[in-house]
């Protein structure tokens, strides 16, 4: 007999919003926009009162200004949203034996075999109502055979709702929904599939696998298995890899603080480059200096959840002040990012502006293509390939 899988989706409802609202309850059932200035940033995360004037993030926020004058924009804090989402995470890591954190604020859990002595959806439920009486944080579930199934649930749960999709009833409950309600399905996906008439998940269930596999390729697979509702894929444990890390010995003593920087901040550039690669963001940021006689010294500290080089560069600067005796020469420095978690660069969006984003995406593009550092700062470039730096032992 085949084992039932029981995939719990979980989702903190417009997370960000909802802590603020913690903080200042004069917020609750207003219009809410968290991001930057309103004339460069772009919306981060945006309450359902603003959803209904057509604001969605990742919006310029300019653009969500015109659609509604009156929204409270609100600058955002990441040490804020990155503690309530270690709070949400310890509750869950205690409650459960399987789970993987997606990002800050989402969550899979598995619950295959457990319907053997409990009674899963109950868990779920019991599990979702100690996050909303200890976080005080609007939660929502959705429970199937697959991770897929479980998150379009949790969409159709929200805001602050659950939702089970029993199994075999998969493809008939998916079937009304719009193909955009497939994740990870792009725009020109879904324009070409418009093209053909199919608007509707039921119109793909309908259509022969062998047409998606002309249209789309490989492709076209993933597409006819999502839209009926097939997804084998794992539940990745949240205990994977918890640090990244790299370091550079000098040839000679290195007692320039310009040179120290140039490394630092080429090093930050491959640590973040390699995390966002890998949709990830760290927690925690340290360095590690080495003198002559090989004494070593470290000094950590513990960051809002980031991938992103323009937060991570000035946070080891500082690192480096307070490491290094400066009167002594360094033989080894290192940086060392650590308390990972799944996470895109989404969680950053409240502090960049359109600029930066479209900036970290470009290099992104290009350097995975192309290879690490062929774009970089300037700051960096001395060091950019350490097969030709003249400060480095083999």
């Amino acid at each position: 007999m085949e084992l039932k899988r029981h995939i719990v989706h979980i989702d903190l409802d417009s997370f960000f919003v909802s802590v603020e609202r913690k903080f200042n309850p004069d917020l609750i059932g207003k219009p809410v926009l968290i991001g930057g200035s309103a004339e460069r940033g772009v919306v981060a995360s945006c309450s359902y009162e603003a959803r209904k004037y057509g604001i969605h993030s990742a919006m310029p926020m300019k653009q969500a200004m015109r659609l509604c004058p009156h929204a409270i924009v609100i600058r955002g804090s990441h040490g804020r949203y990155s503690e309530a989402s270690r709070e949400v995470t310890e509750i869950i890591h205690q409650s459960v034996p399987l789970y993987q954190k997606t990002s800050i604020d989402e969550f899979y859990i598995d619950m295959t075999g457990m319907d053997r002595y409990y009674n899963c959806y109950k868990i779920a439920s019991e599990l979702r109502q100690r996050v909303i009486r200890e976080t005080g944080l609007p939660i929502s579930f959705g429970m199937a055979s697959g991770k897929t199934v479980a998150k379009m649930a949790t969409n159709a749960a929200k805001p602050n709702g659950q939702l089970y999709v029993p199994h075999g009833k998969e493809r008939e409950f998916i079937a009304p929904l719009s193909i955009r309600k497939i994740p990870m399905l792009g725009e020109k996906t879904c324009q070409k599939l418009y093209q053909y008439g199919i608007e509707k998940i039921g119109d793909l269930q309908k259509t022969d696998i062998r047409f998606l596999e002309t249209v789309f390729g490989k492709h076209g697979r993933y597409i006819w298995e999502k839209a009926n509702g097939i997804d084998e894929s794992e539940i990745v444990p949240h205990s994977d890899r918890k640090s990244i890390s790299t370091e550079n010995t000098f040839h000679i003593d290195v007692a320039d603080r310009k040179t120290l920087e140039t490394v630092l901040v080429s090093m930050t550039e491959e640590l973040s480059a390699k995390l966002r690669k890998e949709n990830k963001v760290a927690g925690c940021l340290a360095i590690k200096v080495r003198y002559a006689n090989f004494e070593t010294h470290t000094q950590q500290e513990k960051i809002p959840l980031t991938a992103a080089e323009h937060i991570l560069i000035p946070g080891i600067k500082n690192l480096l002040n307070k490491a290094w005796n400066q009167h002594r020469p360094i033989r080894l420095i290192g940086v060392r990012l650590s308390q990972l978690c799944a996470g895109g660069y989404q969680i950053n969006l409240f502090e960049d502006n359109e600029e930066r984003i479209r900036l970290y995406q470009a290099m992104d593009k290009i350097n995975f293509k192309f290879g690490d550092k062929t774009v970089c700062r300037a700051a960096g470039m001395a060091i950019g390939t350490r097969n030709f730096n003249p400060f480095l032992r083999d």
